[in-house]
């Protein structure tokens, strides 16, 4: 009985969709080699091992590896070129923000420094954002705040539960700032620093403590509308904050 389906191992016929690759399959790999470039198996400059030869090392087809390869162009980690194959680029060229990056990034042995430049980043659009809603904070949203900091009084005790409502309460005054991109980048950039070990530190009850204080004091310049009190505020308790809990040690952590 005629079929149109192909025989096993027969090239697919012209016309014939192409086969489908399991993005999940495409991501795993992509992760790994991004992992791999970023912490300095594959420098910048060299070029990435054949196609072939990556698709046994990761036991996938290299229709998988092309595509995996493909991401890692996307994130500017990699270049093609011509007689010479895919070319790992300098670091000045890589996003950055992607998270697959920032993820590599913070497993680096200079990640102290990516999250000294992560603080200062957060410092700068969250000080702007904090002034910004102090100008548009309603008596609701200040009072949507107070309440979180009630319930986050409640959980000095158990700081790494506090350090998770932490993240809820900038991101509610962030998103009353009304700046979606600033709001985007900060969110990206600390979302994958939240999982290293270095960047959350070893909080005690006294450092809760003095964070929950700088929160109220963040709150108090929101309900006056102060601006410049706000962005003070905000500056005060998050330069504060990483001088508490950054390690000493580079390699703590």
């Amino acid at each position: 009985m005629p079929t149109d389906a192909a025989p096993p191992g027969a090239p697919p016929r012209p016309g014939a969709p192409a086969p489908r690759v399991r993005p999940r399959l495409v991501t795993s790999v992509a992760e790994s080699m991004t992992t791999a470039i970023v912490t300095g198996t594959y420098p910048a400059g060299t070029a990435l091992p054949p196609e072939g030869a990556l698709g046994e090392l990761y036991g996938v087809s290299r229709t998988v590896v092309r595509e995996s390869t493909t991401a890692l162009a996307e994130k500017g980690l990699v270049s093609s070129q011509q007689g010479r194959g895919t070319i790992v680029l300098d670091e000045d060229r890589w996003n950055l923000l992607d998270p697959m990056v920032l993820a590599a990034l913070y497993l680096r042995d200079d990640r102290l420094e990516f999250l000294d430049s992560l603080i200062a980043t957060r410092t700068a659009l969250e000080c702007e954002m904090a002034s910004a809603a102090a100008g548009t904070l309603s008596e609701q949203d200040a009072d949507d705040l107070a309440a979180v900091l009630d319930a986050m009084g409640a959980l000095i005790d158990d700081p790494e539960e506090y350090a998770r409502q932490d993240v809820v309460f900038h991101d509610r005054i962030m998103r009353a700032s009304g700046n979606r991109l600033g709001r985007a980048v900060v969110n990206g950039i600390q979302g994958k620093a939240l999982d290293v070990a270095q960047y959350q530190g070893r909080p005690d009850r006294a450092h809760t403590e003095a964070t929950h204080a700088d929160h109220l004091a963040i709150l108090a310049a929101l309900r006056e509308h102060d601006g410049d009190a706000a962005a003070r505020a905000m500056r005060a308790h998050i330069l504060g904050s990483w001088a508490r809990r950054r390690p000493r040690d580079p390699d703590a952590g």
